[in-house]
């Protein structure tokens, strides 16, 4: 008898319960309406919170690559008054994705409330040759936000991302130094160098968009002491300040800030924070060597220096 009781308790639950890949929880606690299982080819029925519709962003982290971009966004999305969108959308960089239209672009960003800015984050829109442009023409008053580091930091940590992603992929490895140098000189042609080239992806921004509308983040104090950094970005983006000291933790076992907010902790991924590998001392210097001009070029276009060696 227990047993057949059972067995009916499952039927209902199977027949009553969403499936959990059909539930989406939406800004605010709300939960839309499960998908029709009779009607696959029409995806989720999502039913936005009321009062909440999709807008073009108020703001766009551009960049940099390996820069930081993920913590800010996690950080910035603390603040009650901010929607943040969930994946990088890259529309302006990849042409694939600016030929689906402005509507397309616009349906990749969270429901918000009236009171709410959107903020996107790609941040290979920063080297990109044509995402300024394109930017410009959606919005030519939007505010963009720019998160950089030591671009040799930002060399090597871009290394080590694409040699973990290989080895999860089964995928052949070279050694650092093999990527840095092409016969006997530095590969300055290496993509990760060129990434780090703030100075010549910079001047390509510069000509669609003040200095004004541009708020660089130093990426280096965000991982070290986040608060004013984020409180820096609040100004800049015309927030109320909510963002408080007791929203951030360290935690030391990973060796960075974590994010404390309505009752919740949560660290960055795994993935982030993963140790540099070791440079061979020479291939190093070299590599400073080489961007230190491009650096002081830099300071030059935005009236800043960093305590990048």
């Amino acid at each position: 008898m227990a047993n057949l009781l059972s067995y009916v308790l499952f039927l209902a639950l199977r027949t009553f319960a969403a499936p959990p890949e059909y539930i989406q929880v939406w800004p605010g606690g709300s939960t839309p309406a499960p998908r029709d299982p009779g009607n696959d080819t029409v995806g989720p029925s999502l039913v936005p919170p009321p009062g909440t519709s999709k807008h073009a962003p108020h703001s766009i982290i551009i960049g940099v690559r390996k820069g930081g971009t993920r913590a800010l966004l996690e950080m910035l999305d603390i603040h009650p008054e901010v929607a943040a969108a969930a994946t990088e959308v890259h529309f302006f960089d990849w042409d694939e994705n600016y030929a689906k239209g402005f509507e397309w672009y616009q349906d990749q960003m969270p429901y918000s409330y009236p009171n709410q800015i959107t903020v996107e984050k790609t941040p290979g829109y920063f080297t990109s040759p044509v995402a300024p442009a394109r930017i410009h023409a959606m919005n030519s008053s939007i505010r963009l936000l720019l998160i950089l580091r030591d671009p040799t930091e930002r060399v090597i940590s871009d290394y080590t991302q694409v040699y973990f992603n290989r080895l999860e992929n089964h995928k052949p490895v070279q050694a650092i130094e093999n990527m840095l140098v092409k016969n006997g000189a530095l590969n300055t042609r290496y993509k990760a160098i060129q990434r780090s080239l703030y100075d010549v992806h910079m001047r390509n921004w510069l000509q669609h968009f003040p200095l004004e509308q541009i708020h660089i983040v130093d990426g280096d104090t965000l991982i070290h002491d986040p608060l004013p950094e984020l409180q820096r970005v609040e100004r800049f983006l015309d927030l109320p300040p909510r963002i408080v000291a007791s929203n951030f933790y360290f935690n030391q076992t990973k060796g960075f800030y974590c994010i404390r907010s309505d009752g919740h902790e949560r660290c960055l991924h795994e993935s982030k924070g993963r140790p540099h590998p070791p440079v061979n001392s020479t291939v190093l210097r070299q590599l400073r060597l080489y961007l230190r001009q491009h650096n002081r070029n830099f300071y030059r276009l935005i009236g800043r220096t960093f305590n990048w060696q």
